[in-house]
């Protein structure tokens, strides 16, 4: 899965002199300041700000842990006055994470999260906008999506889970139906959106005693039970 990185906007700058304080810059000549370097009692530059859009006000902020190594680096993507977008980055450069608040309400509902390979590696995301993440995606090293997991009730578990193939195609999920966190049923797919089989856990035992059997058509074909809970179907229905 690609995702689209904000191209953080750099100038070269030559600086004559080194001292604490803020150098204030009209980058395009159009007469208006539209940056201001902050640097420390060595003169290194500690904070970059930038005006993109000549309303005269700061919209995107870079951060550096030192001299040419970049820390964070914040964006006002709507230029309300309020930072939404956030991107942390690694001693080595690449990006650690990325934070958005894509409501604009003044709460992160959305991160990305990258491994030291600068690969993307999970997405969490409040979907419901109640200011808590219910959604997860984990990625290989591929940026494949390989699994998801979701809060479908809102009350801070984990009760779906969403396994892919290395192709991107779902293979099976499964659900907690009675909210113990634990799944109870499993559904299995052939093809997309073509279900194969199903398997419940009736008695929370965390062991199936229930199989259904689709046939290519979508249609149950076949029903399995256990019905004294040994692990083995002791009983079948052909449909």
């Amino acid at each position: 899965m690609k995702t689209q990185i904000i191209t953080l906007i750099i100038f070269l700058i030559a600086e004559t002199s080194s001292f604490a304080g803020v150098v204030k810059l009209d980058s395009d000549f159009d007469g208006k300041i539209d940056q201001w370097h902050h640097k420390d009692k060595n003169g290194a530059t500690i904070k970059i700000e930038y005006d993109n859009n000549n309303d005269s006000k700061a919209d995107q902020v870079e951060i550096f842990r030192s001299p040419k190594n970049l820390e964070q680096v914040q964006f006002d993507t709507n230029h309300d006055g309020t930072y939404d977008h956030f991107q942390y980055y690694l001693q080595n450069g690449n990006v650690d994470r990325i934070e958005r608040d894509t409501s604009f309400n003044g709460s992160i509902d959305a991160r990305e999260y990258y491994g030291a390979n600068g690969k993307l590696s999970k997405i969490e995301t409040d979907e419901n906008k109640d200011m808590k993440m219910d959604s997860w995606r984990y990625f290989d090293d591929k940026e494949q999506m390989v699994k998801a997991e979701r809060d479908t009730n809102n009350n801070g578990k984990i009760d779906r889970w969403d396994y892919f193939t290395s192709n991107g195609k779902i293979d099976r999920v499964a659900f907690d139906v009675n909210d113990d966190g634990r799944p109870d049923q499993w559904q299995y797919f052939s093809g997309p959106n073509s279900l194969k089989k199903v398997e419940y856990d009736s008695n929370n035992d965390s062991k199936v005693d229930r199989w259904e059997h689709y046939d290519t058509s979508g249609k149950l074909a076949k029903i399995e039970l256990d019905r004294n809970f040994d692990g083995k179907p002791d009983m079948v229905q052909d449909q």
